[in-house]
């Protein structure tokens, strides 16, 4: 499992996030081995994703200042070749979130986007009805569309759902399982990113990793699932993510 690997390699993930979910973020690298850094300052970014093992770039709630340090803190990481993961959240919601993304994406190279269909399709310009943060509705074809993404960006796309997608533009691959439950409670998508960020750091081949986390993540969802209690979810969340990660079936 790619998860207990992530514990036996202990990468320190750099993670410029939203402050919904850091909290959740930091305890769910730590149930995994990980270890976490929230820094958001632009003057500090650099230096510090420089001693990380991986990048992760959350706009959920993406303000001017927090711009600037992605975008610092991403060309630092393209220089020192650490991986950098984006969760677009909620792009397609305004005008100032979509421009951030595009200079995201032309001033950062990504080795991965983790996204929703709504995300995906605002990143694409395909119309679509987004509703907050949310995934809102429309009608694409998401594996073409993920696809056109990967080979336009030089990177490996995932677009979670029902069904998780994964493709690097060529090979393609759909991962089943999980719990709705995981659509209602706040981080569970943005928690992914940063575990798929600390999988990068991991040696191996990237399109194998991801989909060997993905596979976990789902199995995560049923664990914590089976507890029937929507407050409880959070935890059994992480609960999960320790068990799996040291090996646990």
């Amino acid at each position: 499992m790619s998860i207990s690997k992530i514990r036996m390699t202990g990468p320190l993930v750099h993670c410029i996030t939203n402050y919904v979910v850091a909290n959740f973020t930091a305890n769910g690298l730590l149930a995994i081995g990980a270890s976490p850094v929230m820094a958001d300052e632009a003057s500090e970014v650099e230096e510090m994703v420089s001693n990380a093992s991986a990048l992760l770039l959350n706009i959920g709630t993406i303000n001017s200042r927090t711009k600037e340090a992605m975008i610092l803190a991403g060309r630092k990481a393209n220089e020192k070749e650490i991986p950098v993961v984006l969760d677009p959240v909620g792009v397609g919601a305004t005008a100032f979130r979509k421009q951030t993304v595009q200079e995201l994406l032309e001033a950062v190279k990504f080795d991965l986007i983790r996204c929703n269909a709504g995300e995906l399709a605002s990143i694409a310009g395909v119309k679509w009805q987004a509703k907050g943060v949310d995934s809102g509705e429309g009608e694409i074809d998401v594996e073409q569309v993920a696809k056109q993404v990967a080979r336009q960006y030089h990177c490996l796309v995932i677009v979670t759902g029902p069904s998780d997608i994964l493709t690097n533009g060529e090979q393609t691959h759909t991962i089943g399982g999980g719990n709705e439950i995981m659509t209602q409670v706040t981080g569970t998508g943005c928690l992914l990113s940063t575990v798929c960020s600390a999988a990068l750091a991991v040696e191996g081949n990237p399109l194998t990793v991801l989909h060997d986390v993905l596979q976990d993540y789902k199995a995560v969802a049923e664990r914590a699932a089976s507890a029937n209690l929507l407050g409880s979810f959070q935890v059994e969340v992480l609960n999960a993510l320790h068990e799996i990660s040291r090996g646990g079936q």
